[in-house]
């Protein structure tokens, strides 16, 4: 059960180690979501590398991860929309123990889906971090500015408007 939304943005240097700081907002939730115990006495974060459009990376606490399996396991077993979910969201996706100082090593696949590669983590670019109620998106900072800048909102709809559309729906 979720006990507090990832909320804000912020933002990171990843090191020439590929090391990155957690927000300490969004690593209480994860701490609170995963609580310790003797096989794993850090908070994890589960991180989702698949999805061939995707430019980011999605991040999960352990119950958020948890749920997001138990939804695809309630698919129909065999379904092509089952198989992409599992390949897209559990194949490709790292669990990451959260070290005692807020950091966490990005893992190679993390960085390539990241665009991190290269010389890019000696020059100290920053990560984005997004957060997005049960989750947070984790992005380059300049992908992250340049989805910013596109977005798609002249409509001159109020966001709080759509938000009552989807209850309406329900």
């Amino acid at each position: 059960m979720l006990t507090e939304a990832f909320r804000g943005e912020f933002y990171q240097k990843v090191d020439a180690k590929a090391r990155v700081s957690i927000p300490a907002a969004f690593r209480r939730i994860l701490e609170a979501e995963d609580p310790a115990s003797a096989e794993f006495p850090r908070a994890r974060v589960y991180m989702v590398y698949g999805g061939k459009h995707r430019n980011f990376v999605e991040c999960y606490s352990k119950a958020g991860a948890d749920a997001l399996a138990a939804k695809i396991e309630a698919m129909e077993l065999g379904s092509p929309a089952r198989d992409r979910a599992e390949r897209d969201l559990i194949s490709r996706s790292v669990m990451v123990e959260i070290e005692p100082d807020g950091r966490i090593v990005l893992p190679a696949k993390v960085r390539a889906k990241m665009g991190f590669v290269g010389d890019d983590l000696a020059k100290g670019d920053e990560a984005a971090f997004a957060g997005f109620t049960n989750r947070f998106k984790l992005f380059r900072r300049d992908v992250y500015d340049a989805e910013l800048a596109d977005e798609d909102d002249d409509d001159g709809v109020d966001p709080l408007a759509l938000v009552g559309r989807a209850a309406r729906a329900e």
